[in-house]
């Protein structure tokens, strides 16, 4: 009896995440104007308007583009960083270790308000540009890639640094082919990770985003205020594929973890 609760809390918690992203999938397929209309006919009508417009693919593009330059750095600071901290005495390590999670924990909006007040206020930065965006977004997902890189950390032999220094390796080759190998899950897992906020973001991307540029994010809660249809169902066809993306992406990950695991 007990089990049998367990197995249908857990298939009552499912239905309510992936139903309505089911139904949205199901609505990309036909001609229907609006989710909760009549269905109509089955087409492909909203994924050929998804590419054929080129508003719509300079969006995808630039923000997938965003997204990808944005983990990229990320994972650079926040690698080093997490190694920083890991071979630094008590206080800095805890110091860094506060200071990392303050943005997890903060609001999306006050982090992109800050950023705002900071940067194009007070330093007067040219919001036209990219800066303010990029800063955001780094800003943003920085901490996550920590995060994601200190239980790799925890895990390795705090020695093996040392014991490559003594058997002849400079701080660099000790770093690069010992230290950060060791990481390449964590690191790989961070950067899929930020990958994922930067293109989730919304409220960091209002407040710092040059006026000609949006993002999935802003660009769909824009849509949703006007009056294109062909626009509103397209999008329909672009969130079914970033979910079939992403559960490809999760499969592959598990496979080859798996694989890995039976190698060993």
């Amino acid at each position: 009896m007990k089990k049998a609760l367990h197995i249908c809390w857990l298939a009552a918690v499912l239905a309510f995440i992936y139903i309505p992203v089911l139904v949205l999938a199901v609505y990309s397929f036909t001609d229907a104007s609006m989710v909760g209309a009549g269905m109509g006919g089955f087409t492909f009508k909203n994924y050929v308007n998804l590419f054929a417009n080129e508003e719509l693919r300079n969006m995808i593009l630039g923000t997938v583009a965003l997204a990808f330059v944005t983990a990229t750095i990320s994972t650079v600071l926040a690698t080093f960083g997490a190694i920083g901290a890991f071979y630094s005495k008590k206080l800095p390590k805890t110091l860094l270790n506060t200071a990392n999670r303050i943005p997890v924990v903060n609001a999306d909006i006050v982090t992109g308000f800050s950023i705002c007040i900071l940067l194009i206020i007070i330093l007067r930065v040219d919001k036209d540009t990219f800066i303010p965006l990029g800063i955001g977004h780094v800003v943003l997902t920085a901490p996550f890639v920590y995060l994601s890189i200190l239980p790799k950390l925890k895990q390795m032999d705090n020695s093996l640094y040392e014991a490559a220094l003594d058997l002849g390796a400079t701080p660099a080759q000790a770093l690069f082919k010992v230290v950060i190998p060791q990481l390449i899950p964590g690191i790989l897992s961070g950067f899929m990770l930020a990958v994922t906020l930067s293109l989730d973001d919304y409220f960091v991307t209002t407040y710092t985003k040059p006026s000609t540029f949006d993002t999935i994010s802003t660009y769909v809660v824009n849509a949703t205020k006007g009056s294109q249809t062909e626009v509103k169902t397209a999008l329909w066809a672009l969130s079914t594929l970033i979910f079939l993306i992403v559960i490809a992406a999760v499969v592959i990950m598990n496979v080859l973890g798996r694989r890995k695991e039976k190698s060993k």
